[in-house]
């Protein structure tokens, strides 16, 4: 609901916005000041959403900080390094368990990982999202300006989204599905996973109770500046203006049982479009696919094939207009064509037209991406088996490596396998 006169997001896509956002984070303001509204946060999700950044950019960026202020000297200041740093490191962790997770689940994501735990049946809560949520106009001074601020920047401090979406989901009892599309219409930093697992853990149906708030815990981190010109809170109206009993009490009924974890649910079908292609049969000549995932200089295809031409094509999609302005902006930085329409059809064509002999991108975690290669292998179906271009994704760095056994019931579990492993990479060259 951006209005005609509302500015544009301050946010601007593409690297050279990226590494000035990086260049001034502050690990040890962040970790003590993050919680808060006018915290300290970095803001580099949009960037990291779409690759611009890479999470092993980030960690190995927070780790040449720590080195130039002396942190890696001696055994007693890197465990000081460690202390200073570990809240924005383990942020970077809480990406890769989300992503590793919808790697897993595919569009499983969209689907209750657990039963709730409201005491609440589903069939309770509604599909669609209230017309007064979108339109900012509840009469609530926080949830209207929370609403403004998603539609029209595009972006939202995470004590922010726990607030509206416990809002959306357990005082307006409505699905976090419903929830979920709306704020992936508007992020900049919209990314699936990290989106709809984080309205599962507040909803509970991926974590052991729902998360609610009350005023006082409201009023603490955003310093207050929704409630002191609240019409509800003038008025002894404001709903959340009650002890976390009371709350507990009017909002839910007798707690379910706690269900089973998401390492037990059922997993996709991994992408594996990279596979059964040898040194001798790779492409030497290709047209090379950039993705939403990867929109930037870490690209490994763009790393891989230098000067070779590469196509960025945008989807129809509901997205906003601060999305498509983002996500153009960091197309722009790159060295591609960027074309609109079905994607595989696009890609087959420019490869035709390039002379290609094959087309390489970066593999992907987003369900999306396997079925656009499947797309393009069956356009290609009735064509002779030697003039079928073979469609490789190279493996981008991970930000830590795990086998596919690591445990994701819980981030803790994962987190317990990779923290020791992320800080043993403090001191070596990057790869």
């Amino acid at each position: 609901m951006q209005s005609q006169d509302s500015p544009p997001t301050p946010f601007r896509g593409g690297r050279a916005a990226a590494e000035a956002a990086l260049a001034a984070i502050d690990p040890a303001r962040y970790g003590s000041s993050r919680n808060h509204l006018d915290g300290a946060v970095t803001g580099l999700s949009p960037w990291i959403r779409h690759g611009v950044l890479t999470l092993p950019e980030v960690r190995d960026a927070v780790f040449a900080l720590l080195d130039a202020r002396g942190y890696g000297a001696t055994p007693e200041g890197r465990a000081e390094g460690q202390r200073i740093a570990g809240k924005l490191i383990n942020e970077l962790g809480w990406r890769d368990y989300w992503q590793r997770l919808w790697r897993r689940l595919g569009d499983g994501i969209w689907h209750d990982l657990e039963p709730l735990k409201t005491g609440h049946a589903a069939a309770r809560y509604s599909p669609e999202l209230p017309s007064d949520l979108a339109e900012a106009r509840t009469g609530l001074a926080c949830m209207d300006g929370f609403s403004r601020q998603l539609q029209e920047i595009g972006w939202l401090h995470n004590h922010a989204r726990m607030w509206l979406g416990a809002y959306v989901v357990h005082w307006r009892r409505v699905q976090w599905q419903a929830g979920a599309r709306w704020f992936l219409q508007h992020l900049l930093d919209g990314d699936p996973a990290s989106n709809n697992l984080s309205w599962q853990w507040l909803a509970s149906s991926f974590s052991s109770k729902p998360y609610i708030f009350n005023r006082a815990n409201l009023e603490r981190f955003s310093a207050g500046i929704y409630c002191r010109d609240c019409p509800a809170a003038a008025a002894g109206t404001c709903p959340f203006e009650a002890s976390y009993e009371a709350l507990q009490e009017q909002l839910f009924a007798a707690q379910a049982p706690a269900g089973t974890s998401a390492s037990a649910s059922a997993s996709a079908s991994p992408w594996r479009a990279n596979t059964g292609h040898s040194a001798s049969s790779a492409p030497r000549q290709p047209l090379l696919w950039i993705h939403g995932e990867a929109l930037g200089p870490a690209n490994p295809a763009l790393r891989a094939h230098p000067g070779r031409p590469a196509l960025f094509v945008l989807e129809a999609a509901p997205l906003s207009a601060n999305r498509l302005r983002f996500l153009q902006e960091c197309a722009a930085e790159l060295p591609l064509q960027e074309r609109r329409g079905e994607v595989a059809e696009e890609l087959l064509a420019a490869a035709r037209a390039e002379r290609a002999d094959g087309i390489v991108t970066s593999r992907a975690v987003d369900p999306r991406i396997a079925a656009i290669a499947a797309e393009l292998e069956a356009l290609q179906r009735h064509e002779p088996p030697a003039q079928r271009l073979p469609l490789i994704a190279l493996e981008p760095d991970p930000f830590v490596e795990l086998d596919d056994s690591v445990d994701l019931g819980r981030f803790s579990r994962y987190w317990r396998r990779a923290e020791r492993r992320v800080w043993a990479g403090w001191g070596q060259e990057p790869a």
